[in-house]
């Protein structure tokens, strides 16, 4: 069980977080869908169901403790978040198409996160631990948390525009600040704990970071999208909201064991992720600085032939 700072804190963090994404969106959001059709279906795709899938393949495949197990495939069904809108922006991906992605994941994960859940504690039923329950109070807990400061966000945007727009910044300073606090109180909490957790989910959350951020770009590729929106499907799959994962686990199934693979992740994704951007943006600029040279040749030949 965590203690009252991880408890109080992390629902705090969550909502602000989920208030300053609010605070981001506005309806055309939800209908640029309608232009990216193709990359919102197999990124959607590659979110709920493919990963999740691989998940639960690794973590059968490691066989780590129940609780860890539960977490990782609770992180895995988490949606992304503003720091894939801002990888996707870094490598030049189509950071409209993040924003499209990060609000439609937001809005199913009121569904997603409780049947993932629900699966998770009833396959690996870690001792003391109940169902979610799709029609129970804990489900209006995750209602709560995810959809209702989104909510707030878009209203307060909508009605004064210019509140949105200087309240965004210190939105993500605080949020930034009360996550912070939250973490270092958790591990102080666990402190003695947490070398036993590491050891459990060291390995496995780098290669399903990894994984995600591979399968986030391949598939769309494969499938035919775009470079930059399947740059942009490979920050939204890979980069997870590792705040809401780590809330749900311990406000809402009270078990701080579980919020430790988001934890985890929260901390190797960003590294991964940059190596990831930096790996497809060298790769697809070499073909270009290497067709640049024989142009040039071509050109002076045609000169020199011309003369």
């Amino acid at each position: 069980m965590g203690s009252w700072p991880v408890t109080v804190l992390l629902p705090v963090v969550l909502a602000l977080i989920m208030f300053g994404l609010g605070l981001a969106l506005t309806g055309a959001d939800f209908t640029r869908v309608l232009r990216y059709p193709r990359a919102v279906g197999v990124a959607l795709g590659c979110q709920l169901v493919l990963l999740p899938a691989i998940a639960f393949g690794l973590v059968l495949a490691t066989g780590p403790a129940p609780a860890a197990a539960v977490g990782v495939l609770l992180l895995m069904a988490a949606p992304g978040g503003a720091t894939a809108n801002l990888l996707s922006h870094l490598f030049r991906g189509d950071v409209a198409l993040n924003v499209t992605l990060t609000a439609i994941n937001s809005l199913l994960a009121m569904l997603t996160l409780p049947v993932v859940a629900n699966l998770a504690l009833t396959y690996f039923a870690p001792a003391g631990q109940e169902r979610l329950g799709l029609q129970s109070g804990k489900l209006l807990q995750v209602f709560a948390l995810v959809l209702l400061p989104v909510l707030a966000g878009m209203l307060t945007r909508a009605a004064r525009p210019g509140w949105g727009a200087r309240l965004d910044r210190p939105v993500r300073v605080l949020a930034l600040g009360f996550l912070a606090v939250a973490t270092v109180a958790a591990l102080i909490v666990e402190r003695r704990n947490i070398g036993g957790y590491l050891a459990e989910v060291g390995v496995l959350i780098p290669a399903l970071c990894a994984i995600a951020l591979g399968t986030g770009y391949l598939v769309p590729r494969l499938a035919g999208v775009p470079r930059p929106q399947a740059l942009a499907c490979a920050m939204e799959v890979g980069i997870h909201n590792s705040a809401l994962a780590m809330t749900i686990a311990v406000s809402v199934l009270g078990d701080i064991r579980m919020a430790v693979p988001a934890g985890v992740y929260s901390i190797v994704s960003v590294p991964l992720a940059l190596l990831a951007g930096w790996l497809i943006t060298a790769r697809t600029a070499r073909p270009e600085r290497a067709v640049a040279p024989r142009f040039r040749a071509q050109l002076i030949a045609r000169n020199r032939s011309a003369r």
